[in-house]
């Protein structure tokens, strides 16, 4: 009796076990794609996508916000076509980190292959990246990329499961933007980037020309760069109004405001009105494309991941561009200024360009002070996730909104750009940094700042982060060569409630600029009064009209800098018509 009540038991045992085995594992999703789209084996990151609501197609809800929907990462070499690659639980998620941990239930499904590409660089390495097609390295947007119709299915991770899905589309071109009577584009070769990635590597950009600039050949015109994010064309110009009749009931969550899309379409308008009007300066304004295998734009400055963007945007594409577009073509008459990555880019480019340019508007700038590098002081902080503590285990945000309400941490923000790629290859904003800032890897790829997964600094990076583009730390230790070229030119401005905290670390580069001497740095660093993110110094308008301004906030300080700066003899006068 007793030996019969041992063995119940054990039976019972193995059973318990082989259920919480089950559990573990999860169910199983078997990707391939159809030869119809390729006969050769593919490189890239496989993604699987579950969202809760057909809304819009999975690949469309993947984000920082509350709303996200579930996404699921491998990397695939030598994908097959007709082959089953299996997507389990020890692919990478977000926001939950396993499939085995998904809530059961009814979920529409997608999955896409982001492509990979096979570069070799002139370090010798050879690394697989997605090349941008043309959409600014969007991975659910980018043309040739493979993806499958969402099909509705029941999960349940306790019960396993095995799921087929086939990806049977590819993502179509995109169309080439026209050119009008005042949008005009230009796309060159670089020599510096087809030598440095070893392949022919183009930048481009979109020049609007003045009133006038047809009728007037005679007239040479300063330049101004205003940088940002991948453009599809230039943006917030319209030669025709919102249609009177143009719907009004979409909803803007960030604003909080219903209509924000003709709102654009009005301000797009009026610039253009403005832009013709008899007294507007002529000027030529530029936009840049140069997206890149890691993400939308380079950063414009030299990096030893993606080669010499600063060089070639400053030494190839704006000579070019002056030479076509009769630029006056020297330093005084040229300005730069953007928001975020463009805010930036704009502070960067003046500092390591300091006799190219005359002066910079930065509007909320990704951090210019790696001691706040967000909420992060990557020189003393261990740890990026979580802040220090014997007992608690805290979590840095990542987003708040005006009030400072939380709606992603650091860690999430991160581990989204986990899912998406391995070795800075998401194209989100996290790796790009990295991507710009390190050093390369003995791989080939970015050496990370921080474990992706954990948090944990390396502070070897951050010491390369420090001496190469920490601003701040870049003026404090070179101001006495650098402060001549760069006096009256620096100008920054950003929301003290700043989306990504932003504002930490204009704050620290505020502290040293206003203490600088011999020169004064004789700028402006100016704040919003619970501004959010894209604020850039108007206190009259509320930032959903403001951040649609930049191409003429800045006019008026532009104008009083040329009168007062321009060397004798130069060109005053053929511009002003």
């Amino acid at each position: 009796m007793k030996k019969l009540i041992v063995c119940i038991h054990f039976g019972i045992l193995v059973l318990l076990c082989f259920q919480c085995t089950r559990n573990q594992q999860g169910p199983v999703f078997k990707i391939s794609f159809s030869s119809e789209l390729e006969s050769k084996a593919q490189d890239g990151r496989l993604l699987l996508m579950l969202a809760n609501n057909n809304k819009s197609e999975p690949r469309f809800q993947i984000t920082d916000a509350l709303n996200t929907q579930l996404v699921f990462g491998i990397d695939v070499e030598g994908m097959k076509p007709g082959i089953a690659v299996n997507v389990d639980a020890s692919a990478s998620g977000y926001p939950i980190q396993s499939l085995k941990d998904i809530p059961a239930g009814e979920y529409y499904v997608q999955a896409l292959l982001n492509r990979y590409e096979t570069y070799t660089l002139k370090s010798g390495h050879t690394v697989k990246l997605p090349p941008d097609k043309g959409e600014g390295q969007q991975w659910n947007i980018k043309p040739d990329n493979f993806y499958s119709e969402p099909i509705k299915i029941f999960i349940d991770p306790a019960r396993g499961g095995s799921f087929e899905i086939k990806m049977d589309k590819k993502i179509p071109p995109v169309p080439e933007p026209k050119q009008t009577k005042y949008i005009r584009h230009i796309k060159i070769e670089s020599k510096l980037l087809s030598e440095w990635w070893g392949r022919p590597m183009y930048l481009g950009a979109f020049v609007l020309v003045p009133e006038g600039f047809d009728e007037h050949p005679e007239a040479r015109y300063p330049l101004m760069i205003y940088h940002g994010h991948f453009p599809s064309d230039f943006g917030g110009f319209s030669e025709t109004p919102p249609d009177p009749n143009m719907d009004t009931t979409d909803y803007n969550t960030r604003f909080g405001i219903y209509g924000y899309k003709k709102i654009q379409a009005q301000e797009a308008y009026n610039f253009y009105k403005q832009w013709t009007s008899k007294n507007f300066p002529r000027f030529l304004v530029v936009q840049i494309q140069h997206a890149n295998p890691y993400y939308d734009d380079s950063y414009a400055v030299n990096s030893a991941n993606l080669g010499p963007y600063g060089d070639a945007i400053m030494y190839e594409l704006i000579p070019e561009i002056e030479k076509r577009f009769r630029g006056i073509g020297e330093g005084w008459a040229r300005f730069t200024y953007g928001g975020s990555t463009g805010g930036w880019e704009a502070l960067a480019a003046q500092i390591f360009y300091p006799d190219m340019l005359n002066g910079c508007f930065a509007a909320c700038p990704d951090p210019i002070d790696f001691r706040a590098y967000c909420l992060v002081n990557i020189y003393q902080d261990k740890n990026a996730y979580f802040y220090e503590s014997d007992f608690k285990k805290l979590e840095r945000p990542g987003y708040r909104n005006y009030l400072g309400q939380i709606s992603a941490t650091l860690r999430e923000m991160n581990h989204r750009e986990l899912a998406l790629g391995t070795k800075s290859r998401s194209g989100q904003q996290w790796d790009i940094w990295e991507a710009v800032y390190s050093p390369q890897g003995e791989d080939g790829y970015p050496k990370p700042i921080w474990n992706k997964l954990t948090g944990e600094i390396d502070h070897s990076v951050a010491a390369y982060w420090k001496e190469n583009y920490d601003l701040r730390h870049i003026l404090q230790r070179d101001w006495a060569k650098l402060g001549p070229k760069l006096e009256g030119k620096i100008h920054i401005y950003c929301g003290d409630m700043d989306n990504y905290y932003l504002n930490n670390a204009v704050y620290l580069m505020e502290e040293f600029l206003k203490n600088t001497k011999n020169p004064f740095y004789g700028g402006e660093v100016d704040y919003g009064d619970r501004a959010e993110h894209c604020w850039n110094g108007d206190h009259n308008n509320p930032n959903y009209i403001s951040r649609l301004r930049y191409n003429t906030m800045y006019l008026p300080k532009i104008l009083k800098r040329i009168e007062k700066t321009a060397p004798k003899g130069a060109d005053l006068k053929s511009w002003r018509y």
